[in-house]
């Protein structure tokens, strides 16, 4: 099911940023070139496991964006995106970030009490922004039907869940040692 994610991660670089490995995919990062095969078979499985009983597809800047696009292009469910950029709007929710490398506020726009939306987004790491978007939309009375992660560390989901009171949903789990990728698993 999910033989081109898998082999894509052979050869995929990790960098260093302030003691944070991450490492660098085209799913993750639009780098180096992203193959339409390989979205197409990651959107299948996105299909897949998740449900899509919702008012929209919801996901946050920036590389949630080329996920929440293609998914909307096979269901035809519209999507909204969580920007890094504020618009200045009556409705407008401030949210603060915080990642394995940087720290920075987002913006929530017309999304409103009683939505029903699904998440997605590229990998959860240290939690930092799915922490961040779950709570504000708690908070807005927002229902999160479904959350779908492509990648997901390992070491950090159930907690987060457990916090946050919902089931998050992954493609691939991974471990990172050091520089080193290891793939441990297909999620959900």
């Amino acid at each position: 099911m999910l033989n081109k994610l898998e082999k894509s991660m052979e050869n995929c670089p990790v960098t260093e940023i302030n003691g944070y490995y991450y490492f660098i995919h085209p799913v993750t990062d639009g780098l180096p070139l992203v193959e339409p095969e390989l979205l197409e078979e990651v959107m299948n499985a996105v299909i897949e496991v998740g449900n899509l009983d919702c008012d929209y597809i919801l996901t946050a800047q920036s590389m949630g964006f080329p996920l929440a696009t293609a998914l909307s292009l096979k269901t035809r469910l519209p999507y909204k995106y969580i920007r890094k950029r504020s618009y200045g709007l009556n409705q407008e929710v401030s949210i603060s970030q915080i990642t394995g490398y940087s720290s920075s506020d987002m913006y929530i726009n017309f999304v409103d009490k009683g939505d029903k939306v699904f998440l997605i987004d590229d990998v959860l790491s240290t939690g930092g922004t799915l922490r961040a978007i779950v709570k504000a939309l708690k908070a807005m009375e927002v229902e999160i039907v479904d959350t779908v992660i492509i990648f997901e560390k390992i070491g950090v989901r159930e907690k987060l869940e457990q916090e946050l009171g919902i089931k998050i949903k992954s493609l691939l789990k991974l471990k990172m040692e050091g520089a080193n990728i290891k793939i441990v698993g297909k999620g959900i």
